[in-house]
């Protein structure tokens, strides 16, 4: 059995999530659409489930401040959405949290994810 890693940054969980191949990142397009560019989808909020969060804080910068958002769609594939805190957010405006405030949660353990 695989012993499990440690994954408190940001980048230990994003390495571990390409080396299982689900490393498909979830962005909004400039025509404000969700989509991946590893899996050729668009979504919709009906169509993925948040099935884990993490949270990270800088220890002395503001700007290092992100959430990792790990997301499963309806066909089974496993992505994420990445975003900073506040004013350091890449996404501009209030589409991409009205999309995530529709996104149904399901919180799932880690090693359930990462087998």
């Amino acid at each position: 059995m695989e012993q499990p890693i440690d994954m408190n940054t940001l980048s230990q969980i994003l390495n571990k999530l390409r080396l299982k191949g689900k490393d498909n990142e979830i962005k909004m397009s400039d025509h404000g659409k969700m989509q991946s560019a590893n899996l050729n989808k668009i979504y919709r909020p009906e169509d993925l489930t948040i099935v884990k969060t993490y949270r990270f804080e800088g220890m002395s910068d503001p700007a290092d401040n992100s959430v990792l958002y790990v997301v499963e769609d309806k066909d089974g594939d496993i992505g994420y959405m990445l975003d900073a805190y506040g004013i350091y957010s890449d996404n501009i405006g209030s589409e991409f949290d009205d999309f995530l405030k529709k996104l149904p949660v399901a919180d799932r353990d880690e090693q359930e994810l990462f087998c």
